[in-house]
């Protein structure tokens, strides 16, 4: 899968820094139709449940269905994504 990259500007000193994101597209799509789903999703440094509440070019945000509490997952410490 080839990955895209995109660049946006970071406000630093008043002055701006071009940075680099590397995206995988077809992973990052699919996350955005999960939307609404709860999920298992499996990290390197554990497993967490939740309802997909957002996908952004970096992270994904998840809300646990047992109370209010928000993760916010990097997409590169995802191994896996089940829906439940």
């Amino acid at each position: 899968m080839k990955n895209c990259s995109y660049e946006m500007p970071l406000i630093q000193n008043n002055q701006f820094l071009p940075y680099t994101i590397q995206v995988e597209p077809y992973f990052t799509e699919r996350l955005c139709e999960m939307v609404g789903q709860v999920l298992l999703i499996e990290t390197i440094r554990g497993n967490l449940q939740g309802v997909l509440v957002d996908v952004k070019s970096d992270h994904v945000v998840i809300k646990s269905y047992d109370s209010d509490t928000m993760f916010y997952v990097r997409l590169k410490q995802i191994v896996q994504v089940m829906t439940l």
